[in-house]
């Protein structure tokens, strides 16, 4: 047996889980039973994103559908909340339209921003939703109609088998790889605990340069927001530095 598929069949029978996987591999761990009935690119993989193996746990699997060479284009990722504002959306497709010019659109696949990150980036160019549980669950339901053209002409990725059903420590687990697949990150908007900031934490340890729109005062919606400003992060004021945004500039960081 090949050591990709050994690696998938190991994914398989823990469900992605991937502590169990590592002391599946120590193991040497008995997978013939296991059947694979889902496309994959692993850890040993040429095309397995090389930004991805910075992580700390990079995943040792990842479950796909769709256009899996969009793992080899420059990417940005766009994240923020759930409950999504009428500032919150205007910002996200203005983000969204500018940056899918250049780039490929990572998001999380949720209802609010990542929704219309998603479908803003498909209006202009491509998109890659990254989900926290099997692909064979469609989540959440409102978002059914993204996960069909998404799967067809764009990419959906996870590291858990198809059948591995919902479960919430899955999401800020999954975070890491939004923040690293992404050259740089974007924040729309984030409330006081939003789960973004998560995120944006991983990008930190990961040295990705981090996006935020700024919000009234008033608005708790965007208190994540003004907080990341304070913090470091740069603000964004103008279409202008959306646009001098560029992934040839990451590449020579990277080289340096």
């Amino acid at each position: 047996m090949k050591e990709r598929e050994y690696l998938a069949r190991l994914s398989i029978k823990h469900e992605g889980n991937w502590h169990a996987i590592k002391k599946g591999i120590e193991q040497e761990e008995n997978v013939d039973n296991i059947s694979i009935e889902e496309h994959y690119i692993t850890l040993l993989d040429p095309g397995y994103p090389i930004q991805l193996k910075e992580l700390r746990n990079p995943p040792w699997v990842l479950f796909y559908q769709g256009d899996v060479s969009l793992l080899s284009t420059p990417m940005a990722t766009i994240v923020g909340s759930r409950k999504i504002t009428a500032y919150g959306r205007d910002v996200t497709r203005l983000a969204t339209d500018i940056l899918s010019r250049k780039f490929t659109i990572v998001s999380g696949l949720a209802k609010g921003v990542d929704a219309c990150a998603h479908q803003a980036a498909m209006q202009r160019g491509h998109t890659i939703g990254v989900v926290g549980c099997g692909l064979a669950t469609q989540y959440p339901l409102e978002n059914s109609d993204l996960y069909l053209h998404m799967s067809a002409r764009h990419l959906i990725i996870s590291e858990y088998p198809r059948l591995t059903p919902i479960r919430k420590y899955h999401f800020p687990w999954r975070n890491r790889i939004l923040a690293a697949l992404g050259q740089c990150i974007v924040v729309t908007q984030a409330s006081t605990k939003s789960g973004t900031l998560l995120t944006v934490n991983e990008a930190l340890d990961l040295d990705r340069d981090i996006y935020c729109f700024p919000y009234s005062f008033f608005d708790n919606e965007g208190f994540g927001c003004n907080r990341l400003i304070a913090e470091g992060a740069i603000i964004i004021y103008d279409k202008e530095q959306l646009e001098a945004i560029n992934p040839l500039r990451f590449k020579e960081q990277r080289l340096l």
